[in-house]
């Protein structure tokens, strides 16, 4: 892209397909830093596309290709192909800036502001009939949409969530709820690892198994999801036949429809009390509205 020099990146061997997603948000970040101006100029789709295959391919080390466009208005919505999968990402008509996923402010969201106010006041948010962990009598709730292949969901998981559970969760001032939000569009082995973890979770296993694919990431193929049930020491048996079934797979799309409902827009995304945060939040973030709803 232009100016592209300026921006100081390392190439990265990319050998798992979710790590495209990182780099793009990577990428977007690294651009919103360093370019703090649109030149206002238009350029065609097809030189959008050409601009955003080649600026992969530099930094994956090959292998992504343009597939197709679409003009959304304001933006252009790029197709790219790389290790079979089709992943659309958003370039803005100047060809400066592009994004993981565009999300439409339409009626909806305003109608979902004005009756629930979003603007990091409570709202009512369903904790459906999902595993609790920690004491079910809690006065705090945090409430997490989240996918088993994202990045910056592994990053909560590892960084954040061990100082919660021992401060707050272990402590039982807080019970947390994971609800599935698997992004399938980029992360292709997100849905029927939720549906494992759900499966587990007939076993009464559920955050044990949900331990096992954060620190698993990488391998997440069935073979593996089996793999830890066996780890796990479940009825095996009983396990396989649920995931093959696809048992649970109605119970991870309604987790995901609560997600989409709420306008989450991307993962991890939390809700403490119905107080909305989004993203792997430091500690600190947390412990703020925490300890306003405990002193409630």
């Amino acid at each position: 892209m232009e100016n592209s020099d300026t921006i100081k990146i390392p190439r990265i061997k990319i050998n798992n397909y979710w790590k495209l997603s990182t780099i793009v948000l990577i990428i977007l970040v690294i651009f919103l830093f360093y370019r703090q101006q649109s030149n206002g100029s238009s350029i065609s789709p097809q030189k959008a596309g050409e601009q955003m295959v080649n600026y992969l391919n530099e930094r994956t080390g090959g292998g992504v290709s343009y597939n197709s466009y679409k003009d959304l208005g304001n933006l252009y919505e790029i197709t790219v192909d790389y290790q079979n999968n089709k992943i659309p990402v958003y370039v803005t008509k100047d060809g400066n800036y592009f994004v993981q996923t565009a999300i439409p402010i339409d009626g909806q969201l305003a109608e979902l502001t004005d009756n629930q106010k979003v603007n990091n006041e409570p709202i009512e948010v369903s904790e459906d009939d999902d595993e609790v962990l920690g004491d079910s009598n809690a006065k705090v709730t945090v409430i997490e949409f989240s996918d088993y292949q994202c990045p910056f969901c592994k990053k909560f998981y590892e960084e954040t969530l061990p100082q919660l559970k021992k401060d707050y969760i272990n402590t039982g001032k807080v019970k947390l709820i994971y609800r599935d939000y698997p992004l399938s569009s980029i992360h292709p082995k997100a849905q029927k690892s939720a549906e494992a973890a759900e499966c587990a979770g007939e076993q009464k296993k559920y955050y044990e198994y949900h331990d096992k694919l954060f620190k698993n990431q990488n391998a997440l193929e069935i073979e593996d999801l089996k793999k830890y049930a066996k780890e796990l020491r479940l009825n095996t048996n009983e396990f396989n036949n649920c995931l093959d079934s696809n048992k649970m797979a109605s119970e991870v799309q309604k987790d995901l429809e609560d997600g989409q409902n709420l306008r989450v827009d991307g993962t991890p995304a939390f809700f403490i009390n119905g107080v909305p945060l989004t993203g792997a939040q430091p500690l600190e973030a947390f412990k703020n509205i925490i300890e306003q709803e405990l002193n409630k």
